[in-house]
């Protein structure tokens, strides 16, 4: 249906006004979203585009591959589908084979609250004017619980990052182009969580790689794909193998809607009595406008009072209060406190008062508008060098500051970063963006896995500046000299040679991780992998 030339004042994910030219393809003019990153075609073309149509063959393949990635994340049973998009697409009858009843459709609004087991949009969600209004019409088909599988270009595959404005998908159709990011913003706001984003991978010969490189005549990387290919010997031509494709595999769970979104703040106190009541006053009082603030205190058996004064606040309708029986290290309190969190977003508060309180705001803003699902509070991100000053302590001060330009820059180099301040306490993320991690580090060098893992699961993380004032040992300060950079080294290598596969660790652990929340003391057992949902 031709609904007419339509021009987008503001980004359709963040709503922000901030559009930036990026590219133009075939008379359509690309712009991207200076603050979500979200790419797509502004002015919106009357009518759908043109594509070109895949074979039969790849299709089959695709729609078999993506089958079979939806039976690892909910399990191999059917139930009732709801299939939008192409009409005549081989999913549906390959999901007819696999024990689902399918029932097809242009869209999603004439079965509001049909209760289906599964909905799917497979290469449609993009070819779509408003695909977040597609994303909620999908929720509402949904039964409470009930799962959404995507699959569409993605901005991040390898043929995307590789030939760059010639990548073919962005002639098949589609008026707007997604990253894993910028879809899971879309479906946090849509409803859904425990969301699962998958690169896809397809069987392709050298040879079929070289025609698929045809259409990317300026593309160095197309040139030199067909040069070799014209060089190897047939039988190398001929072999198939499984290839990174252009497409992401999505799977994630409708939720019910809340009426206000929830920030959880979890706080590990262990021997902090001169700071922990006022520090707890402090969260207690502040208000955020648009959020409820449930706040989890992780308390170690401390030796100094602060279990007593924890104990006071054990009865506040505020405060989840989880008292361990020794302490294990900051990173089991932190595990353990992520393990109670029920919110939609998560804030990590160290009970001393380094940090202030009243950047939450500024940190928060980010993530309730859709811009970010991952902030770092930095404490160098502003016009000046926060340095460690201790009294009477130069030779520490410096030996601090050094260690902190090395594993930044450590953690820059492994990691493909140019973060400032990877170590901050200020650790500010979607809760929905630890699903299908596990953590296992119990002490200060989980903030290194926890950054770290974010990462490599596809979260960008934005750096803001916030204010910090900080304590020497004599005032409490409990890193370990000698033995927390050793952990921190052998965390940082270990992480850097590790698979993170969110989707195995999924499988793994059905059908407790994904039908139930596990239990407090299952996740946070010493020397245990703590599965987040």
């Amino acid at each position: 249906m031709n609904l007419g030339v339509r021009q987008l004042a503001e980004c359709p994910l963040c709503a922000s006004r901030r559009l930036r030219y990026a590219f133009s393809r075939d008379d359509q003019r690309a712009v991207r979203c200076a603050d979500c990153r979200f790419l797509f075609l502004n002015p919106q073309p009357a009518g759908a585009l043109p594509a070109p149509p895949p074979s039969n063959e790849v299709l089959a393949e695709k729609a078999q591959t993506f089958l079979a990635e939806l039976a690892r994340y909910r399990g191999a049973h059917g139930g009732r589908m709801l299939l939008l998009g192409n009409l005549d697409s081989p999913l549906r009858p390959a999901a007819e084979q696999a024990g689902f009843v399918v029932t097809a459709a242009e869209d999603a609004t004439e079965y509001a609250d049909a209760g289906f087991d599964v909905c799917v949009l497979w290469q449609t969600l993009g070819q779509r004017r408003e695909p977040t209004a597609l994303l909620k019409s999908a929720h509402r088909a949904l039964k409470p619980g009930g799962y959404l599988a995507v699959a569409t270009p993605s901005l991040d595959s390898l043929p995307a990052r590789t030939l760059q404005q010639e990548w073919p998908a962005f002639r098949a159709g589609q008026l707007s182009f997604f990253d894993g990011q910028t879809l899971q913003t879309a479906l946090f706001f849509a409803g859904f969580d425990q969301t699962i984003v998958e690169p896809a991978r397809r069987r392709m010969s050298l040879g079929a790689l070289a025609d698929y490189c045809e259409n990317t005549p300026r593309a160095l990387a197309g040139g030199l794909i067909r040069a070799f290919v014209r060089l190897a010997p047939p039988a190398l031509r001929r072999a198939e193998r499984k290839v990174p494709s252009s497409d992401m595999l999505t799977f994630c769970r409708a939720t019910v809607p809340r009426a206000k979104r929830v920030l959880s703040i979890v706080v590990p106190a262990f021997n902090e009595a001169a700071s922990f009541d006022e520090l707890i006053q402090a969260v207690l009082a502040k208000e955020i406008p648009g959020l409820d603030i449930e706040v989890i205190v992780v308390e170690s058996n401390s030796t100094d009072g602060t279990r007593e004064i924890a104990l006071r606040y054990q009865n506040h309708p505020r405060v989840k209060l989880v008292l361990e029986d020794k302490p294990r290290g900051k990173g089991h309190a932190v595990r353990t406190g992520l393990a109670e969190a029920t919110g939609d977003f998560v804030l990590i508060q160290d009970a001393d008062l380094e940090y202030d309180l009243e950047d939450y705001d500024a940190l928060l803003e980010p993530l309730i508008t859709g811009r970010e699902a991952f902030v770092l509070g930095s404490r160098h991100s502003g016009s000046v060098w926060k340095m460690r000053q201790f009294s009477g302590q130069a030779g520490l001060s410096a030996f601090l500051n050094f260690g902190h330009w090395f594993f930044t820059t450590l953690v820059n180099v492994l990691f493909g970063q140019r973060l400032k301040d990877p170590f901050t306490m200020f650790k500010v993320f979607r809760r929905d963006c630890l699903f299908g991690l596990t953590f296992e580090c119990n002490r200060f060098d989980f903030d290194y896995e926890l950054l770290v893992k974010l990462i490599r699961k596809g979260y960008r993380p934005l750096e803001l500046p916030v204010n910090y004032r900080s304590r020497s040992f004599k005032q409490g300060k409990k890193v370990s000299m000698i033995r927390d950079p050793l952990t921190w080294l052998r965390a940082l290598l270990k992480l850097r040679l590790a698979k993170i596969d969110p989707l195995s660790e999924v499988e793994h652990s059905r059908p407790a991780a994904v039908h139930e929340k596990p239990s407090a003391r299952a996740l946070a057992a010493g020397g245990e992998k703590a599965f987040c949902i």
